[in-house]
């Protein structure tokens, strides 16, 4: 539903106290001033600079001069209005917090206006921040951030503007403004006017202008991060199982997949050892996709004031919401669920709470990677199927694996894994995770730089013989982790059959245990 629609449904319904949670004041008040004009229903803002402000209709007996900026005076005035009109009231927010006599003079209103046919207040907000008093008389409404179709029309506004040069294809004009999806109507303004500036014309090659400024607007929302897509499956070893499914999901984003009545992925968990790739398959899926990868920091949503980690919560996922179809990277999500333990005040549970309904309610094709190391400070409900698609348990990498991550870090490294004995190398990395095994590659170049030589498989290996993989230092966190596949609560990401992952696993603690 349209928000116009949304906002004569609740005047129609005779909501008197609407609070709508947006930034953007002026797009905000177009729609609002389109919704009255088309209902035929007088329109009038307050604010304690100007007072009374009538934009569309008649309105009497509204109070001028000094009376006009007094706010106990202008609720009055709303009461005691004889016109069924919606009186906008801007920066009320402010207002109400800090004194009591306005919070209680409004409430009294809004209690006797429901008993007038169409007569509502709308008060215009930063963020959805109730005093407890109000929330039973309140209904918030969120103002969604622009669509393509309205960031269409901003271009062409700053085309009109000082003789602007448009070069843009049909289709670099589409990326342009998906490319600035998630960006404020004020954002992609300025935006589209820093292209124009810099080079005197917009075309194709202010694309990545563009992303690069909605990447520093992710950054200022606090809790989320635009991450480059640069990873690939190439860059991964092993987790074959994971990348097939990768794969068959590709174009399920698609219009073709809309008409075959095929819905969108909701998205995916990778559990498993600490080092095994969980965060590098995340990467890779933006990629291999070509979509957005947001990170939201689970640690940056939790704030210090009542209801400030909630209006975090939505607020991040909101702008991924309108930047989709993306990817959304949920890191080590253990943490967010624990944060703040039994002493914050239920806050880290409602921050939970607004995450897990999000996920299980979305329609937009925002598709979620959550990762996780310690399983046992998840909630169970969290990792029940409908949330995820599917969930993965990645393990420590078999003998092929190991080769292949042998192979992608020496060729990352600008060297031939022909020039090395893998054979050799995969035999003493026996119980070692990927992350270890890229830390031998590294070690082995120290050695062979600081003896001015090109490091080879003895480097190698006398860097793996002085690690102890975390398979030996920290055996019971490795088993622990395991009994999610053994149990079946999980796929794993590198074995079709689960016999064939239990197979795996007693041979490695033979040779442990060697």
């Amino acid at each position: 539903m349209s928000f116009e629609k949304n906002l004569e449904k609740l005047l129609q319904a005779r909501f008197t106290l609407i609070v709508l949670v947006t930034s953007e004041e002026s797009r905000a008040m177009d729609r609002i001033k389109e919704t009255c004009v088309a209902g035929k229903r007088p329109l009038v803002t307050w604010d304690i600079g100007d007072g009374f402000q009538i934009l569309s209709g008649t309105v009497a007996n509204l109070p001028s001069g000094v009376a006009a900026t007094n706010p106990a005076q202008a609720i009055e005035a709303i009461d005691q209005s004889p016109s069924d009109a919606l009186f906008v009231l801007k920066d009320f927010d402010e207002i109400w917090t800090t004194n009591y006599q306005i919070k209680r003079k409004l409430r009294n209103v809004v209690q006797r206006l429901k008993q007038v046919k169409r007569k509502s207040i709308l008060v215009i907000s930063t963020a959805s921040k109730i005093p407890e008093q109000l929330r039973d008389e309140a209904f918030v409404l969120e103002f969604p951030l622009p669509q393509v179709q309205d960031l269409e029309g901003v271009l062409e506004l700053v085309s009109k503007v000082g003789g602007a040069k448009i070069q843009l294809t049909e289709l670099g004009k589409e990326k342009l403004l998906r490319a600035a999806l998630g960006l404020t109507a004020s954002q992609a303004t300025r935006c589209f006017s820093k292209g124009l500036v810099t080079n005197g014309v917009l075309d194709d090659r202010h694309i990545e202008l563009v992303t690069d400024e909605k990447r520093q607007v992710i950054r200022e929302s606090e809790a989320l991060e635009f991450f480059p897509v640069t990873e690939t499956t190439e860059d991964v070893g092993g987790l074959e199982i994971l990348k097939e499914w990768l794969r068959v999901r590709e174009r399920a984003f698609t219009d073709d997949a809309r008409n075959y009545q095929l819905p969108a992925p909701k998205g995916m968990a990778l559990i498993g050892i600490p080092g095994t790739g969980k965060s590098l398959s995340a990467k890779i899926v933006g990629s291999s996709w070509k979509m957005p990868l947001l990170r939201l920091d689970t640690g940056a949503l939790f704030g210090g004031l009542l209801g400030e980690s909630e209006e975090r919560t939505r607020r991040a996922l909101r702008v991924a919401e309108t930047i989709a179809p993306c990817v959304l990277w949920i890191d080590e999500m253990e943490k967010a669920f624990s944060q703040g333990g039994e002493g914050d005040g239920g806050t880290s549970k409602r921050v939970f709470g607004t995450i897990l309904t999000w996920m299980q309610e979305k329609k937009s094709p925002c598709f979620v990677v959550a990762t996780a190391n310690d399983v046992t400070k998840l909630p169970p409900e969290l990792l029940r199927r409908g949330r995820f698609d599917e969930i993965f348990f990645l393990d420590l990498p078999t003998a092929d694996e190991r080769r292949e991550i042998f192979t992608v870090h020496i060729r990352k490294r600008k060297r031939q894994p022909k020039d090395y004995d893998l054979n050799r190398l995969v035999a003493l990395s026996e119980g070692y995770v990927g992350a270890e095994i890229e830390q031998s590659v590294l070690d082995g170049m120290y050695f062979g730089f600081d003896e001015g030589r090109e490091f080879d498989t003895q480097d190698i290996e006398n860097a793996l013989k002085r690690q102890i993989p975390m398979s030996r230092s920290q055996s019971d966190v490795v088993n622990s982790l395991r009994k999610m596949l053994l149990e079946g609560r999980a796929q794993s990401a590198s074995f079709k059959q689960p016999e064939q992952a239990k197979e795996s696993f007693v041979e490695l603690n033979l040779e442990l245990a060697h």
